[in-house]
């Protein structure tokens, strides 16, 4: 039979110990409060989307030229 001693004189280790033994999840549930989005409020994410953030991956070819070389038109 163990005795009962008080929390505040167990040593750190058994304080560890019982409070992951009293530790619990949440499972599934999700503890964040959700709220429905108000339809009247700007949306900044929305007005990002569009082609106009697309950037080629690559620059355009440009012909290597030589220190001093002139350029043929």
């Amino acid at each position: 039979m163990e005795k009962n001693i008080p929390y505040e004189k167990l040593s750190k280790k058994k304080k560890r110990a019982l409070d992951a033994a009293r530790r619990n999840t949440w499972g599934g549930l999700s503890p964040v409060t959700r709220r429905p989005e108000n339809p009247k409020a700007y949306k900044r994410s929305k007005a990002r989307k569009g082609s106009d953030y697309d950037f080629p991956s690559a620059p355009a070819f440009i012909p290597a030229c030589k220190p001093g070389a002139a350029m043929v038109q």
